[in-house]
């Protein structure tokens, strides 16, 4: 019944390979990736992927970031758009301009950002506003 074996993670695809800065590793430039990112080092240049990516304790990005969700324990300085949501953990330090769909942060991060909620703004209808009409009658006063 439950005869086919699961495939390893590294046979699923490029979505499920997870890239790492690991600590100690400093990165300048313009990195692009449909894949998920560990950032333990310090990258200075842009961050584009299609995955999630978790800045580490130790982890520094300073530049642009651009992705589907992010976790932030380190610190950020920059530009920083994220498509879903951006979970701030307690260590986090973000500073710069912020757009995100949901924003969740723990008590003790430092979020020194213009944020803007991205479709969370939507047009109201004008609906014409009900007015009170009296039936007086003629000579009656109230």
């Amino acid at each position: 019944m439950f005869t086919e074996a699961k495939k390893p993670k590294y046979q699923q695809g490029a979505l499920s390979q997870q890239n790492t800065i690991a600590q100690g590793t400093v990165f300048e430039g313009d990195l692009k990736s449909e894949g998920d990112f560990r950032i333990e080092g310090k990258i200075h240049g842009t961050l584009i992927t299609k995955g999630k990516v978790v800045i580490g304790n130790t982890g520094k990005i300073e530049g642009s970031l651009s992705c589907k969700n992010a976790d932030v324990e380190g610190s950020f300085k920059g530009k920083l758009t994220v498509f879903e949501t951006l979970s701030l953990r307690a260590t986090a330090r973000v500073e710069g301009e912020v757009q995100t769909g949901k924003l969740a942060v723990e008590p003790g991060a430092s979020f020194n950002a213009h944020c803007q909620m991205k479709d969370s703004v939507k047009e109201l209808k004008a609906e014409p506003k009900p007015t009170l009409q009296t039936s007086a009658k003629p000579g009656q006063t109230a």
